[in-house]
């Protein structure tokens, strides 16, 4: 049993709409993406910044800290105090 012409019609008007909706949701995740990796630079940033202040002011203090290498982990040598 074939579709009528309105039935054809119709389903062809859904799968361009559908097919709309897919790209729009294609380009708001990729909004979504970029907001996401500007958000980590940002962290990741402001990450090095802290770690250079930490850094100093341990040697200021006279304070040795191990290396991350070393360790294996940022907390072991925070830990350490």
């Amino acid at each position: 049993m074939g579709l009528s012409k309105e039935q054809e019609d119709l389903y062809k008007k859904t799968m361009a709409e559908v097919k709309h909706q897919l790209e729009h949701l294609d380009e708001e995740v990729e909004k979504e993406l970029q907001k996401v990796r500007k958000r980590l630079a940002e962290l990741q940033d402001s990450k090095k910044s802290l770690k250079m202040v930490y850094e100093g002011t341990a040697k200021l203090l006279g304070i040795e800290l191990e290396s991350e290498e070393e360790s294996g982990d940022e907390s072991a040598s925070i830990a350490k105090m």
